[in-house]
Parts: C-alpha cells; sequence; structure tokens
C-alpha cells in the first residue's frame, strides 16, 4: 500500500498525493495525487531545485499562467495546454503539479487502450500503418484541424514571449479522430533573456543551427539555444510530419559513414528538405522503404503540394528559405492563418472507402483525391473572394471557398476582419449559410445575413430564401466595412 505525501505549495496550497511512481520521463517521476484530480511531477535529480529553477517554475505557474488563462478568453486555452499549477518541495527535490489530460488523449481500445496517444504514433507511416486501428487515425481534415490547434497554442506561447523549447511530438498530445491537441510539458518554458533553455530538444525537431553549435560552450556568442525561432522549425517539421506521416528532412543523403556524425550532420549543418526544388540529392529512396512506410514515404506518389498552396508556401520558407535562415521562417500565427484557409479547400472524396476521406482542391479541372486516386465526378463550384479596398471597387484577395453539400459558411468567410480564433464571439460561431446540391441545382441558402445580394440582380436574398450559384454569379456578403464580394467558378468533370 502506498504512502500517503502531503506538503504545502510554495504558494500556500495543500497538496496530496501516493508516493507510488506512476510513469517516468526524461527528467521527471509522475505520481497521483489522492484525489485523482492532478498529478505530481518531481524532478528526480536535487540539482534541479536550485534558486534560479525554482524562481522559473514559480513564474511560468504564476505570472504566465495568469497571463494566458485569467485574462480575457483564457478558457479557450485551457484546451489546448496542460499548464504547471503549483511548485512544492518534497525531499528536497522539487516538483510541479498539472492536470490529469483529457480523456480523448487516451486510447479507448485496440492494442494501446489506455496508453497516451503521443504524438509519434500519428506522424509516421511506418506506425501509422502497422499499429494504428482505423477508428484513431481520423481523417485528413481532422489532422489539418489537428493541426490548427498546435499552431494556434504556439502563437500563444511565442505572443506571452515564451519558447517551448521543446517542441514535439513527445510534447503534444494528440487526438486526430476529433482534430483535437494539447501542448503538455510546458515546465520547460524559456523566458528570453531571464530564464535560459535547460534541455536542447528531441531528435528530429532540434533546428539545425542549434545542432550545428552544440559543441561551443555555453558561453560562445555563437552557440545558438532554443528559442521562438527553434520552436517556428519545430512546428513546421510536426505540421509537415501529421499531414504527410514523414519527416521532411530525413531523406536517402548519407553525409558520413559515421552514424552519429551523419544524423548531425543530416538534421543540422547539412540538413536538406527532401523536396528540395533544385537539389534532388536527399530524395528518399524507395526501394529501401519498408511496405508499412508506403505509400506515404514516397515523395513522387504523394508530394506535399497535396496540402495546398498555402501550406506548400509556408513549407517552402520553412524547409528550403527559412532551414539554415532563422529569420525567414514561417510564424505560428502564419500557420495558423495558411491551415484556416487550407480547410476552406477541402473537398469530400467521392470514394467512400478512402482512408483520408478529404482532399485539398487542386485548382484543376479534373480534380481528384491524392490519396486514392478517385476523380472527382460532377458539378463543382468553387466561390473566389473579393476584398473592397475602397467602396465601389472590388479586388481578388487569393482565398478560396470550395463547396460540397451541406457545407457551412461563417462570418469570417462573410468579412476578412474576423478570424475564426479564440476572440470569436458566440454570435461569430453560427453559420449564417449553407450550401446543398439541391434538384439538379447547387445554391446558397440564407440563414443569418441580413444584407445578402445578387449582384446579378440586383436582388436583395432575404433570410430564409437562396441564390443558385451558377457560372460566373456575383454574391455580395454584407455591406459593412470587410464584408466580400463572391464571383462563382463552376468545375464539370
Amino acid at each position: 500500500m502506498a504512502n500517503i505525501i502531503k506538503v504545502t505549495a510554495t504558494d500556500g496550497t495543500p497538496l496530496e498525493f501516493y508516493d507510488e511512481v506512476k510513469s517516468s520521463g526524461g527528467m521527471k517521476d509522475c505520481y497521483f495525487s489522492t484525489d485523482k484530480k492532478y498529478v505530481c511531477l518531481v524532478f528526480r535529480e536535487a540539482k534541479h531545485n536550485n534558486p534560479a529553477n525554482r524562481d522559473r517554475l514559480e513564474t511560468i505557474c504564476g505570472l504566465y499562467k495568469k497571463r494566458i488563462f485569467e485574462e480575457a478568453g483564457g478558457e479557450y486555452w485551457k484546451q489546448l495546454f496542460v499548464w504547471p499549477e503549483h511548485v512544492f518541495i518534497w525531499n528536497n527535490k522539487i516538483g510541479i503539479t498539472s492536470a490529469f489530460y483529457d480523456s480523448k488523449f487516451f486510447f479507448p481500445s485496440g492494442r494501446f487502450q489506455g496508453k497516451e496517444k503521443e504524438g509519434k504514433w500519428f506522424a509516421s507511416a511506418k506506425l501509422r500503418n502497422k499499429f494504428i486501428e482505423p477508428e484513431h487515425k481520423g481523417t485528413f481534415l481532422t489532422n489539418i484541424h489537428m493541426c490548427l490547434k498546435i499552431a494556434r497554442a504556439v502563437r500563444r506561447m511565442h505572443a506571452a514571449g515564451l519558447a517551448h523549447s521543446d517542441l514535439s511530438y513527445k510534447n503534444v498530445l494528440v487526438d486526430p479522430s476529433t482534430g483535437s491537441a494539447c501542448v503538455i510539458d510546458c515546465d520547460g518554458l524559456v523566458v528570453p533573456g531571464k530564464y535560459p533553455p535547460d534541455v536542447v530538444g528531441t531528435p528530429d525537431f532540434i533546428a539545425p543551427e542549434v545542432l550545428e553549435t552544440k559543441s561551443l560552450k555555453l558561453d560562445d556568442p555563437n552557440k545558438k539555444l532554443p528559442c521562438i525561432q527553434t520552436d517556428r522549425h519545430a512546428l513546421a517539421v510536426l505540421i509537415y510530419m501529421y499531414l504527410l506521416y514523414r519527416h521532411p528532412l530525413r531523406g536517402g543523403k548519407v553525409n558520413d559513414l559515421d552514424a552519429a556524425k551523419d544524423e548531425e550532420l543530416s538534421m543540422g549543418k547539412m540538413a536538406l528538405f527532401i523536396e528540395h526544388p533544385t537539389d534532388k540529392s536527399n530524395r528518399p529512396k524507395v526501394q529501401n522503404l519498408a511496405p508499412s512506410e508506403l505509400p506515404q514515404g514516397d515523395i513522387t506518389k504523394m508530394p506535399y503540394t497535396i496540402c495546398g498552396p498555402y501550406l506548400k508556401a509556408l513549407f517552402d520558407r520553412a524547409f528550403i528559405d527559412g532551414l539554415h535562415n532563422p529569420s525567414l521562417r514561417p510564424s505560428a500565427a502564419e500557420w495558423e492563418q495558411a491551415l484556416v484557409k487550407t480547410t476552406d479547400l477541402i473537398q469530400p472524396c467521392q470514394n467512400s472507402n478512402c482512408e483520408a476521406h478529404w482532399f485539398v482542391f487542386d485548382n484543376s479541372t479534373k480534380p481528384k483525391c491524392p490519396f486514392c486516386g478517385k476523380e472527382y465526378h460532377g458539378q463543382l463550384p468553387v466561390l473566389n473572394l473579393y476584398y473592397s479596398p475602397k467602396p465601389g471597387t472590388f479586388r481578388p484577395e487569393n482565398y478560396r471557398l470550395m463547396v460540397y453539400d451541406k457545407q457551412t459558411m461563417y462570418m469570417w468567410h462573410v468579412n476578412r476582419f474576423i478570424e475564426p480564433n479564440e476572440k470569436l464571439s458566440a454570435d461569430d460561431k453560427k453559420p449564417v449559410g449553407d450550401f446543398h446540391f439541391f434538384n439538379g441545382k447547387w445554391i446558397l441558402i440564407n440563414r443569418r445575413l441580413p444584407e445578402l445580394w445578387d449582384k446579378d440582380l440586383d436582388k436583395k436574398i432575404e433570410i430564409g430564401q437562396y441564390v443558385e450559384l451558377t457560372e460566373g454569379k456575383k454574391i455580395l456578403l454584407g455591406k459593412n466595412d470587410g464584408d466580400r464580394l463572391i464571383i462563382v467558378q463552376l468545375v464539370n468533370n
């Protein structure tokens, strides 16, 4: 029978937990509280109980916790983070408390029943194809939603001036079946200029400049340590892996016959994007891949362009322009915006047996699902969105909304100044219209827009009425500042 340990946190909060280690990580042991409402994570080595580390942890549990969770919109962030709550000392070792993970981040069935949904199971084609049951895999669309949650969480950390320092699939819990994600292990956060990192990161996610300078002394001005820019590299790797199930830098190129040296060079100084458009020396050698790594490992069959133009552009910046130039890497906010726009290019696959279920429209006259090869048959409306820089004029916005049966339209489609993020009002979360294929015609039903206009007929579409989507049809979504104009394009196949 485990003993009950009673301690008082540094902020005066009484804590109780069983002295039985339930799990162990790289630096900490996990104990369960007696009421099963939180866990106690204790650093195994007493050396972590020093004034600097204690001050850092108390700042994370105090000042930064208040800034993120106790200000307006704070409730939203509780679903995207497992944040440390309290700091305590036990047996001369320092520890922190945090809430139990949400039940959706544990496998409810299958071979891993009861285990945490660590991101690694879903970021690798080999692991995903060999070990994960279909009901846990999610779809291409839920994976995009999952990446969006991660990008949004990272954006919030960076806005607070914090870097995670060890952003990886080890420290992100995911649930592809619902498109959920949660950033964990936030006790290692870096506060630039005040609290330096105590880890360099997890292999596969360490930025090249950190690996390249790891042998330099800490006081060397050329040494690169985890920071917001290295988080941006890790975030790009995570998104690439969750959408394509392969690593963007692990290809067929060998930089040194010594395995350890090759790893250091291939992920560091000599790192090269496997889909680099001109330097093809790091292309994966398909003949060396296991059957479980295919077809995802074959970049000729599943190139990164299947993620759509917005994500392709950011992958280029992350793994070509910014791979060895950190200042050029996309921010978390840019990833968030690109992922939102990508969801609006999504089409359901007409093959009911397609594992991905959804694909990104490729702007072709004969769209097909890249995952199963099924061609889209029928009429497909494409809504090109225009904005008004001044009254009476409209310009293209490089933003499209694809239509499918029973799809809904929201205020962030209507108005360019509204974004689907944590600041979205309850009213703006409600659908304003929906699309249907009805009697052989595509229609948009107005549900909540007071100023919806058919510009071709100069006719107002009242709430409850519909407008048919025909080639070239111009539809004004509203008359407020920022409200968009739609011009319909029909693809027939």
